[in-house]
């Protein structure tokens, strides 16, 4: 299926702009390129009941800046955000509208991640920093209003990577217990030679060589990038895993890896919902009140967030 109308022409608009290549930009550039690849023209970000800056400590003695949308005066639970950009670019100013939309779709408070970035902290320190994030969320709960309340993680991208990659930490680790994954064409394995990432027709808002780039910055250690906190997909064991909800688009060089993934869990007996969306690229879920697809794709966690939790209200 060809790319839908609403990608094409945003697609058409940025390749106006005649920018270089990812892999050709300094690291500085290509921060302030992404930066400035909010949609403009989108829908207006939902008010919130509350909004919390958190600093949480990290490992070094750091800490990571949280961002704690509440949407109303009795969440219904906690969700966990890891914001997508390769684990080198992006920030949680970058994805506050997403966060507030998603806390207003799901009514759950929403915890946006500043997860610290590659190439000047490179892996595992965003998987640590994202498991410290999930540690503190989990203790969280109780000043929110209810210390039972679900806890789900979620993330797009390289966020999607970190929130598959803690999901399967907590359930081996002993907790905290998590009620739902939510990833978004998540990164979950470094095989660059996938159909979908060889597919000329893929090479769109995140290209073949872009990935490279990103894994170099992130990982340049090949001989690590099997482990299971680094490629998911590669982990031995997947059985015991919270529910997922996995959404994938037909343009991107990260489908197949995204698509395996569900597979995956689904055969490990983890309930799954996946949907690869048709004509859309890598990306499409930010591009709020933009594409149709995003609208779509918030539809599609929204109601998969409903059926999770839902029959958990109604036992207490």
């Amino acid at each position: 299926m060809a790319l839908d109308e609403a990608t094409s022409a945003m697609l058409a608009e940025m390749a106006a702009q005649d920018a270089k290549p990812l892999p050709d930009m300094t690291l500085s550039e290509a921060r302030e390129f992404m930066a400035a690849q909010q949609p403009a023209d989108g829908a207006p970000a939902p008010e919130m009941h509350r909004v919390d800056p958190v600093e949480v400590p990290v490992d070094g003695g750091d800490s990571i800046r949280v961002r704690l949308l509440t949407p109303n005066d009795s969440p219904r639970g906690t969700l966990v955000y890891y914001h997508g950009g390769g684990w080198v670019l992006g920030d949680i100013d970058g994805f506050d509208q997403l966060g507030r939309t998603l806390a207003a779709r799901t009514g759950c408070a929403v915890a946006l991640v500043n997860y610290r970035l590659a190439p000047e902290h490179r892996y595992p320190t965003a998987v640590e920093d994202a498991m410290a994030a999930l540690r503190w969320a989990d203790k969280q709960r109780a000043e929110l209003g209810d210390a039972d309340m679900p806890l789900l993680v979620a993330g797009d991208s390289a966020g999607g990577n970190l929130a598959a990659v803690v999901a399967r930490r907590a359930t081996r680790e002993n907790g905290p217990e998590l009620a739902l994954q939510v990833l978004v064409y998540p990164v979950t394995d470094h095989d660059f030679d996938t159909a979908s990432y060889l597919a000329a027709e893929n090479q769109l808002m995140v290209t073949r060589e872009a990935m490279r780039w990103f894994w170099d910055h992130y990982l340049p250690d090949h001989a690590r990038r099997d482990e299971p906190d680094a490629s998911p997909l590669r982990a031995a064991e997947l059985s015991g895993l919270p529910p997922a909800v996995v959404l994938t688009a037909e343009h991107d060089v990260l489908r197949d890896e995204g698509d395996a993934y569900a597979e995956r869990l689904r055969q490990a007996g983890v309930p799954v919902h996946h949907h690869c969306f048709a004509g859309q690229t890598h990306g499409f879920l930010t591009q709020i009140g933009v594409l149709p697809g995003s609208a779509a794709g918030l539809d599609y966690i929204a109601g998969a967030v409903e059926e999770h939790l839902a029959p958990r209200r109604e036992r207490t």
